[in-house]
């Protein structure tokens, strides 16, 4: 396949972007580096197939040209990570769904099958688990910008699930969970990676809100091959599939984790939301995917677990 990865340049793009060159495939990047960096690409500069096309997906003409050269497309550009969604929050609702409808537009003219990202985030503060594809989704009132990122990456699903019905686009949705690995950046509020600085560099683990609030890490190879697996198969086109780790963590508990990896003495101290973040800040109390719908399909299920994937997050920063 001719695969567009927009947004290529992050750190689930350049991971997929290496996956489906070690398949045989021809790939294309399209990233404005406002998130993603060109050092997490540069290793395949080299590679005779692959292409890093440095814009954004808002210029339209490149836009469409590399949709007409590709078969499929990954729709990953978007604004992401929670402190840049609070801080910014036009730019995160303009991105995510002026991006997306230009990607569905152009894909629709040429009939390009697309693979569209979305996030766990939209189930909002629903607290029943695990979450189902089809669970409803609980979004917070719109004067906490908490919640924008969340309700403008539903858009994004329904405007896909739309072109699907109506135009019969051939639109894969994909919610993920919390994906973390190498190449990941703690810069936008990433835990994981703050985690693992933090502990390296002897400074205390900032732990947001009580600990408590449980989360669901998958690592980023993981991800990929579900992703590989679903761009592929003939019967994941308008559905809505969870990628993420059954089990879970609390946020304390993953401290302390990182904390015996990395062998720090930092000590580990909470800091309330609101100083964090903002006044009014609310977060999921849990997070845990049912996977059973893309297990059925595809038969994927993620291999690693949290010892591991910490492991290698530490061994990779440490590297760096």
């Amino acid at each position: 396949m001719n695969v567009l990865i927009t947004g290529g340049a992050g750190f689930i793009g350049s991971h997929l972007a290496d996956h489906l060159l070690g398949d045989g495939h021809r790939v294309a990047v399209l990233d404005d580096l406002s998130t993603g960096t060109f050092d997490n690409i540069e290793h395949l500069a080299s590679n005779p197939n692959f292409t890093a096309v440095l814009t954004s997906i808002f210029d339209e003409t490149v836009l469409a040209e590399q949709v007409d050269r590709c078969d499929t497309v990954v729709h990953l550009a978007a604004a992401v990570g929670v402190k840049l969604i609070i801080d910014a929050p036009v730019r995160t609702i303009e991105t995510n769904v002026g991006g997306t409808e230009l990607v569905l537009r152009h894909a629709n003219q040429s009939g390009k099958r697309v693979l569209l990202a979305s996030t766990s985030e939209v189930y909002g503060k629903r607290t029943s688990v695990p979450f189902a594809e089809d669970s409803d989704l609980v979004i917070g009132p719109p004067h906490h910008n908490r919640w924008a990122y969340a309700c403008s990456k539903a858009v994004d699903e329904f405007l896909g699930l739309a072109y699907w019905k109506e135009q019969r686009l051939p639109v894969v949705i994909v919610r993920l969970f919390n994906t973390v690995g190498p190449r990941q950046t703690g810069r936008y509020g990433m835990v994981l990676p703050t985690f693992v600085r933090q502990a390296l560099a002897g400074e205390p683990l900032t732990v947001f809100g009580d600990g408590l609030q449980t989360r669901s890490f998958t690592d980023v190879n993981d991800v990929v091959r579900a992703l590989a697996g679903l761009l592929e198969h003939p019967r994941a086109a308008g559905n809505v599939f969870n990628i993420g780790n059954p089990e879970e963590t609390t946020i304390r508990g993953l401290a302390e984790r990182v904390k015996q990896a990395t062998g720090s003495a930092s000590t580990i101290v909470t800091v309330p939301y609101d100083e964090a973040y903002e006044s009014g800040f609310e977060d999921m109390p849990r997070r845990v995917p049912d996977i059973t719908r893309i297990r059925n399909l595809i038969g994927w299920k993620p291999r690693l677990a949290l010892p591991a994937i910490v492991e290698r997050v530490v061994a990779h920063m440490r590297d760096a």
